[in-house]
C-alpha cells in the first residue's frame, strides 16, 4: 500500500511516521515544505515530495499513486486559519479525487457544529466535511478531544498550571465535559484506519472516560504526587482566561485563546464507531496517560512537541533578510587549542533547563516581558537537553538551520518590531557568534538601542561561556 503523510512534521505526524516507517506492508511518501527538515535516515529511505496544500502542482506529484493519504494539516498560526483550512482540505481532496486516492484519513477535533462552537473548533468541523465531499475518495475522520502525551498543548498547559499554582481561580469552564484520550490511542487508531475493511465515509469518535477539566486537572495533580485547590469564580472572561495560560504555561497568546474560546463547549463522543469498528484498541485512563508522558518527560524521550511545525521552515527570503541585516552584533574567538566537536556540543546544549550561560535572570526579564506582550517567554523550553533538529523550538527561539559541527541558526519568535537571528559558526580554527536584526520602522532601530547595553553584556559573555563548558563535556 502506497501511503502519503502530510504534517509529518507535526506533533502527532513524527510519531505517525515512526510508526509506519516500520510497516513491512506500507511503502511510505512524505510531503513536507522542506526536505532539510527530515533526518538523513527519512531522506535516504523514503519518497519525499516538497510543496504544500497551496500549491495544487506540488499535491498533485506528491498524491500520484497513492493509495491512502494522512491529512495532518492544521494553520492554527495564521490569523486567517478558518479560510486557510478550508481552501488547504478543498485542493487536497479535489487533487485525491484525480490522483484515484481510494482513501484519506483525518485526525479532527470532536464537537458539535452550532451557534456556541468556538472559531477553532468549527474549523476542525469544516475541514473534515470538505474532506468529506468526494463521491470517489472515502474520508474516515478520526475526531479526538484533549490529546495528552509528551509535548501535547494540552498536556503542557495542564501540566504547567498544576505544577506552578497550588491555589487556581478558575472560569466556569473547568466544569466543561470533555473525553480527553492518551497519544499512543490516537496513534493506534490511525495506524487502524489504514487497513479498515470499510468502503464509506466514516466518522470515528475517539477518547477515554467522560471527565471535567477541573477533573484533569485534579487528577494530574494526584499523579504528580501534589495537592491542588481550584477556586472557580464567574468573572474571568475568554480574554482574561487566555493571558493567564499564557503567563503560566508555554503557549503563546494566540493559541491560548484558540484553546479557551473552545472550552466552552463540551468535546464528548457522539457515536460508537470506535468499538463497532476498532474493537481491539481500549483506551487507557487518563492518569495512566498522564504518568506515561511525566515518564517519557523525565527520561528524556519526548518525540515531538506541539510547536514543532509551527513557522517557516528555513528558505532563501529569510537568507535574503539576514544578509540585509541593518544590525549585527558579531563576536569571534580562536578556538585552535579546543575540541571542536565538544564546542558544538556545548553551543546545542543552549537554554531550556540548561540556561543561557550566566545572566539567566536578563534572559528571564526578557521572557516576562515577551510573556506580558502575549509572546511564548521563555517556559516552552527544549524537547532534550543535548539535542536540537531542524524545526524546534528553544525557548522563544526556533531552530532555522542546523549542520553538525557547523553551525546552528535560531529564529527570534519573541515579540520583537523586526526580524532577530542569532547564529553560532566554527569557521576553521574561529568560533563566530552573531546575533542579526532586521528593524521594522523607527520603533525597531529604537529597540535595538535601547538593547545595547544588554546585549553587551549577555553576548559578550555568552561567547566565552561555551568555550569553558565545552571544556567540562
Amino acid at each position: 500500500m502506497k501511503v502519503l503523510l502530510t504534517g509529518a512534521n507535526g506533533y502527532i505526524g513524527r510519531r505517525l511516521k515512526n510508526i509506519l516507517k516500520n510497516q513491512k506492508d506500507v511503502e511510505l511518501r512524505i510531503f513536507v515544505r522542506n526536505k532539510k527538515s527530515l533526518s538523513k535516515e527519512i531522506l535516504e529511505h523514503f519518497e519525499i515530495f516538497e510543496g504544500d496544500t497551496f500549491d495544487k502542482d506540488a499535491l498533485k506529484k506528491a498524491l500520484c499513486g497513492v493509495d491512502t493519504a494522512y491529512y495532518l494539516i492544521h494553520s492554527l498560526n495564521k490569523e486567517n486559519y478558518k479560510e486557510l483550512d478550508k481552501l488547504s482540505a478543498q485542493n487536497f481532496i479535489d487533487i485525491a479525487d484525480e490522483c484515484g486516492v481510494k482513501r484519506v484519513i483525518y485526525l479532527g477535533g470532536l464537537g458539535v457544529k452550532n451557534s456556541d462552537t468556538s472559531k477553532h473548533l468549527l474549523s476542525r468541523i469544516e475541514t473534515g466535511e470538505v474532506l468529506s465531499s468526494s463521491k470517489n475518495v472515502q474520508t474516515i475522520w478520526v475526531r479526538a478531544g484533549v490529546i495528552i502525551g509528551s509535548g501535547s498543548a494540552s498536556f503542557e498547559i495542564i501540566r504547567n498550571l498544576v505544577e506552578k499554582l497550588p491555589f487556581m481561580i478558575t472560569p466556569r469552564w473547568v466544569d466543561t465535559y470533555a473525553q480527553p484520550i492518551a497519544v499512543d490511542d490516537v496513534i493506534n487508531y490511525l495506524v487502524s484506519s489504514l487497513h479498515l475493511e470499510y468502503d464509506k465515509n466514516l466518522i470515528v469518535d475517539i477518547g477515554s472516560s467522560k471527565m471535567s477539566y477541573r477533573d484533569m486537572m485534579l487528577h494530574t495533580a494526584t499523579a504528580l504526587g501534589l495537592k491542588r485547590y481550584l477556586i472557580p469564580v464567574p468573572f474571568m472572561s475568554i480574554n482574561l482566561s487566555s493571558y493567564w495560560l499564557n503567563l503560566f504555561t508555554p503557549v503563546p497568546f494566540s493559541v491560548a485563546k484558540a484553546l479557551i474560546e473552545g472550552l466552552k463547549s463540551e468535546v464528548t463522543i457522539q457515536n460508537d464507531n470506535a468499538k463497532i469498528y476498532f474493537a481491539d484498541i481500549i483506551p487507557i485512563s487518563y492518569i495512566d496517560a498522564v504518568r506515561k508522558a511525566v515518564q517519557e518527560i523525565q527520561q528524556h524521550q519526548v518525540i515531538s512537541r506541539w510547536s514543532d511545525a509551527e513557522g517557516s521552515s528555513w528558505d532563501d527570503i529569510h537568507t535574503k533578510e539576514i544578509n540585509d541585516a541593518i544590525f549585527v552584533d558579531r563576536k569571534e574567538s580562536d578556538i585552535s587549542s579546543y575540541d571542536k566537536d565538544k564546542i558544538f556540543k556545548a553551543i546545542k546544549s543552549i537554554g531550556g533547563e540548561n540556561g543561557w550561560f550566566d545572566y539567566d535572570f536578563l534572559w528571564e526579564i526578557r521572557g516576562i516581558v515577551d510573556k506580558a506582550l502575549g509572546g511564548a517567554g521563555l517556559n516552552r523550553g527544549r524537547r532534550d537537553d543535548c539535542d536540537l533538529r531542524l524545526g524546534e523550538c528553544l525557548d522563544f527561539w526556533r531552530v532555522e538551520d542546523i549542520k553538525e559541527g557547523e553551525r546552528l541558526l535560531l529564529f527570534a519568535q519573541m515579540k520583537v518590531p523586526g526580524s532577530a537571528w542569532l547564529e553560532f559558526k566554527i569557521d576553521g580554527d574561529k568560533l563566530i557568534q552573531s546575533a542579526y536584526f532586521y528593524p521594522k520602522g523607527i520603533w525597531g532601530r529604537i529597540y535595538w538601542y535601547i538593547f545595547i547595553p544588554m546585549h553587551y553584556l549577555i553576548f559578550n559573555n555568552m561567547i566565552k561561556s561555551i568555550l569553558k563548558n565545552s571544556l567540562k563535556i
